[in-house]
């Protein structure tokens, strides 16, 4: 029996394939650039796994590819991108999988912003605007300062500008009329403080929390990823608001079944959402919760992706810590864009502590011009420890002595 991916997270595809191994299932995945996953690949053993090399942004050529596999059972989905396509595929193969409606609500922004205002959840309304200059004071009006704008359907912290005056304001609108969306700008309030992630796991309804993931950005106006922790060892009673707020806001948002991966702000006044993901989270956090549950937790994707119970939901008690390791990782971006031509201090990693990894995420002779974002991630560095700060300093120091080399345009050989 064949279970299909529809596309895939960047890591993590090796452990998928165990864990529909474990199931009694082959994998297959379908994709539209193998070398997305060239990590993976290399760590795998020879026909591990089925590809199906195919353009995944046309459906009638997945749905094709699909009917031509062998006893299809189950189709998943763990990207944002192909999130509402694959349940569109799911449901016209009669397979497990979400509400095509309820997708489609989550994968715009505005909207679930919007459903969270209407329900009390947040203190933020969702302003649709023009990606236009003109657009700086109905935003002054309705939403106020310090304020972000966004792409309803972005990914990747691509299109989304924090802004904190009136210039900044309209600055931002200048450059998102010069930028393609997938979705439509929007403006939502400015919540201040630290951000994280809760990572959930839930079954028609039920959701419980399997950890929050500390979350580094770098300096505004940028708003990239710089480093991530788990588990972050939150006093009992805020963590209880944490998984209490976090299950009201996915009942609301329509999410009830499977993976979720919650960005959020813990302001002065309690949580506040970023952003809600339907999936596993994404850079190394699968990793992070395998190792510090000490369960391939991509057996509970499989189980979805089959329509039964993810056995993890009750192998987890959160009240309880975590029987694995406390992991960190650090992203490592150039310096300047250029053409990226290798890297500096890889091989000296096993000189620092908590057994550092490198992951590399761009291969030499790739350009590399988006600096402000996660595109311009070449690599990471995941350290373990006993607890996420002390595996957060580990990789902090690890990371800073990798160096990416990048040729410019005025270089000379």
């Amino acid at each position: 029996m064949t279970i299909a991916a529809l596309e895939a997270l960047t890591f993590g595809l090796g452990r998928l394939v165990e864990a529909a191994g474990t199931a009694g299932h082959r994998l297959c995945l379908l994709t539209g650039d193998r070398d997305v996953y060239r990590h993976e690949l290399a760590h795998l053993a020879h026909g591990a796994l089925d590809i199906v090399d195919i353009d995944t942004t046309d459906a009638g050529a997945c749905a094709a590819a699909l009917s031509a596999l062998p006893d299809l059972s189950g189709l998943i989905n763990s990207t944002d991108t192909w999130s509402v396509p694959g349940a569109d595929l799911a449901a016209k193969f009669g397979l497990p999988g979400p509400d095509p409606s309820a997708v489609r609500i989550l994968r715009d922004k505005s909207r679930v912003r919007a459903l969270l205002h209407e329900r009390g959840l947040s203190r933020s309304r969702a302003v649709a605007v023009p990606a236009d200059v003109s657009s700086a004071e109905e935003i002054l009006r309705e939403v106020g300062l310090p304020a972000v704008l966004k792409d309803s359907a972005g990914t990747s912290s691509r299109n989304v500008w924090p802004v904190r005056d009136e210039r900044q304001l309209r600055i931002a609108l200048a450059e998102a009329s010069q930028r393609p969306f997938n979705g439509q700008l929007f403006a939502e309030c400015f919540f201040s403080g630290p951000v994280y992630s809760a990572e959930t796991l839930g079954w028609e309804g039920e959701t419980k929390l399997l950890g929050v993931l500390s979350r580094q950005m770098s300096p505004e106006p940028s708003v990239r990823e710089e480093a991530a922790a788990f588990p972050v060892a939150f006093p009992r009673p805020e963590l209880d608001v944490i998984e209490s707020w976090v299950g009201r806001v996915l009942a609301a948002a329509g999410h009830d079944s499977g993976f979720a991966h919650v960005e959020f702000v813990l302001t002065a006044d309690g949580p506040e959402l970023v952003e809600i993901n339907r999936r596993i989270g994404g850079a190394l956090v699968g990793e992070a919760l395998c190792r510090a549950l000490r369960t391939n937790v991509y057996d509970a994707m499989v189980d979805t992706a089959l329509g039964r119970r993810p056995a993890l939901l009750d192998a987890v008690a959160a009240a309880e810590p975590a029987p694995g390791p406390a992991t960190a990782f650090v992203l490592v971006y150039p310096d300047r864009p250029g053409t990226l031509t290798g890297w500096t201090g890889i091989d000296g990693l096993t000189a620092f502590p908590g057994s550092p990894e490198w992951y590399p995420t761009a291969v030499p002779g790739r350009r590399l011009e988006h600096l402000s974002d996660q595109r311009g991630c070449t690599g990471i560095v995941l350290t373990e420890a006993e607890t996420a700060e002390l595996a957060l300093h580990r990789a902090l120091s690890a990371a800073g002595s990798i160096r990416p080399t990048v040729a410019g345009d005025d270089d000379r050989e």
